[in-house]
Order: C-alpha cells, then sequence, then structure tokens
C-alpha cells in the first residue's frame, strides 16, 4: 500500500503537506504547483486513502446509504446505482445499497445503515413522483433522487417531464408531422400530466391542432390495442408521441397491419430508450432516454457536497444529458437526451431500409 509519507519522499516535500492536499483542505495553504504535483504523483504510484484510518481521523464512515423502492430491480432504473456508484468511487466513498417496499420496511433498513454510521443518504424512486421525506431521514444529509421532496426538506433531481413531452413532439413536428397525436397512460402520474403539457405546448407553438380526439390514454393488452386501432382508423395521425416505449409495440402492431411504414406514413417517439423495446423495433424507436445513471451521479455529487463543503470541486464529466450545476438548491429538474434512430422521417436516413421508400 502507497502511504502518504512515500509521496512526499518522491516529491520532496513534507507529509502534512501531501497531507492536506490529499485531503482536500490544500486551497490557501499549498501552492496550486505543489497541489498538482501532489495530486498526479499520488495517482501515479497507485495511492489509495485508508477508509479505516480516514475514519478514525474525521469521524467519517466513507459510506453512503442508497434507499430505493424497486429500482434495484428494474433493469433501466438500475443505472442510478451505477451513477451513484462511479461518484462514490471517485471520492473514495463506498454506497451500501437497500431496497424497501415503502412501508415499515424502509424504517427499518434505514435504521439499519444508521447502525453502520453512514455519511448521508440518497432516497430513490422508481418513477418520478412527489414524495414526503420519511421522518428518520429529516435530520441527516439526503437527496431524493427520480423524484422531488414535496416540500423542499432537501435537494431533489427528476426528469424534466415537460420537455420531454415538448421535445419529442417537436422532432415529430420537424419530421413533418401535421397531426401528432398523444398515447398516454391511464396511471394517475405526475409525469402524465408534465409531458401531456409539454406536447400541447409544442402543438400550440406549431401553430397545429391539440384536439382532444388526438389524445388516447390506455392502459395495456387488448384494450390498448383497441384504442390505438381506433386512434389510427378515426384520426390518421401522421405522428405519435408514446408516454414510454412499450405503447409503441401497439402503433407497430397497427401499421402493420394497415401496410403503413413507419417514419414514412406514421413517426414515433417514445420515452424510456427501454433497450428491449427501442432496440428490437424495427425500424428502431426514436426516443427520449430517461437519465437514470445522471441523475445518481449527479446525486451523490451534491450530496458529498453537503457533507463535506470544503472539499475541490470536480467538474462534472460529459454526459448524454447535461447535469445541472450542483449549487442549485431545492428540487432540480434534468433535461433528458432525445435519441434519435428511425422511426421519424427526420430520422429515416438512418435506417436504409425505411430511406429506401
Amino acid at each position: 500500500m502507497i502511504t502518504m509519507k512515500q509521496i512526499a519522499e518522491r516529491i520532496g516535500v513534507s507529509v502534512s503537506t501531501v497531507s492536506l492536499v490529499l485531503n482536500g483542505h490544500d486551497k490557501g495553504r499549498v501552492k496550486s504547483e505543489t497541489a498538482r504535483k501532489v495530486r498526479s504523483t499520488a495517482k501515479t504510484m497507485g495511492y489509495r486513502p485508508n477508509p479505516m484510518a480516514r475514519s478514525l481521523r474525521t469521524s467519517k464512515t466513507g459510506m453512503l446509504g442508497f434507499i430505493s423502492e424497486d429500482v434495484a430491480t428494474t433493469p433501466y432504473a438500475g443505472a442510478i446505482i451505477q451513477g451513484a456508484q462511479d461518484a462514490a468511487a471517485e471520492r473514495g466513498y463506498v454506497l451500501l445499497t437497500v431496497s424497501t417496499d415503502g412501508s415499515v420496511r424502509e424504517s427499518e433498513q434505514i435504521r439499519a445503515l444508521k447502525r453502520y454510521g453512514v455519511d448521508g443518504f440518497l432516497f430513490a424512486k422508481m418513477y418520478d413522483q412527489n414524495v414526503d421525506l420519511p421522518q428518520a431521514l429529516r435530520s441527516c444529509p439526503t437527496v431524493v433522487v427520480n423524484a422531488v421532496e414535496r416540500d423542499n426538506r432537501c435537494p431533489s433531481i427528476a426528469p424534466d417531464e415537460f420537455l420531454i413531452g415538448y421535445d419529442a413532439t417537436r422532432h415529430l413536428i420537424e419530421s413533418g408531422c401535421r397531426r401528432v397525436a398523444y398515447l398516454g397512460t391511464t396511471q394517475d402520474l405526475p409525469a402524465q400530466a408534465d409531458r401531456m403539457r409539454g406536447y400541447q405546448a409544442a402543438l400550440k407553438e406549431a401553430g397545429l391542432p391539440a384536439s382532444k380526439a388526438l389524445i388516447r390514454l390506455v392502459g395495456f393488452n387488448q384494450e390498448a390495442m383497441d384504442q390505438v386501432n381506433d386512434l389510427v382508423d378515426g384520426q390518421h395521425p401522421d405522428g405519435v408521441f408514446c408516454f414510454n416505449d412499450s405503447r409503441s409495440f401497439y402503433l407497430y402492431q397497427a401499421a402493420a397491419a394497415r401496410h403503413l411504414i413507419i417514419a414514412v406514413d406514421l413517426n414515433l417517439v417514445g420515452v424510456d430508450n427501454h433497450q428491449v423495446v427501442a432496440e428490437t423495433t424495427a425500424p428502431p424507436l426514436a426516443t427520449v432516454e430517461l437519465p437514470h445513471y445522471e441523475m445518481g451521479f449527479w446525486a451523490v455529487r451534491r450530496l458529498l457536497a453537503q457533507i463535506n463543503p470544503r472539499r475541490v470541486a470536480l467538474p462534472l464529466p460529459k454526459t448524454r444529458a447535461i447535469l445541472p450545476p450542483l449549487d442549485q438548491t431545492d428540487g432540480v429538474r434534468i433535461h433528458c437526451a432525445l435519441i434519435r434512430k428511425g422511426s421519424t422521417r427526420l430520422d429515416a436516413a438512418l435506417d436504409p431500409v425505411v430511406a429506401s421508400h
């Protein structure tokens, strides 16, 4: 194991200087050139902090608690955990993850994490919603992930649902669509209302009709298929914004049954960038990607800024969705990335089969 003493001897500075730099306390106390040399040498030599020694010195354990409701068992939402782990690891922290059912077990898991002495908490939900922060977390450094804390007791990050609807609809309009429909969900979700507002705003901006007949809220299976058949036959949309990728399946089926060509006769945009759906349809489904990785990464960076605001700030990495500044307070909304594929006329050139029509 490489020690601070070895780094100090390699550079020719004192151990205390190395300690100040590697613990983020060098600002105004160590020359910037010396600090750069310490960090570079530590990286080259493979220095890793001793978690136990740091815990004794700072009264911090170097552990963060990640409390999730079904996130750990959901393939694409699980990217929240990956993003959180990557951000934690770059600062030498370990993530302790527990999955709860949102009831009594949640309180038990929070107590368990507190017994381990975690330095702060991430409180994550599987889908965007308004939540009340559990009483047990209200006195602890906490960031809410993929949801909004109702009373703004702590920072939170969630997708910008309005812009999801706006960007998806705008992309269809730019693809030449003039009768754009919305295929939504029957579930009472904040995302539903906000995405529909974005859809309607884009239509209004373009001077296009926002007829109620072009809006269908559906569940699943045959009931959804019947609604889609009625929409296609009765309203003849040339573009459809789908609440999520899975609902686009019904439109692919309806198009096939009527010999309609996706991206020529019917343009589609979904939400999720769900690998099973968006990568197995033909042509591939254009979709707005929910920024699960980015939310997990940002949430850990924000949490660590609460725990130790004196640490030197690291630059935010380049990600598909642009990460918001860490100094934003209350509820932060992140602008999601539109992944252009082959299911719209604008992107038809991406798919040679569609382009040939």
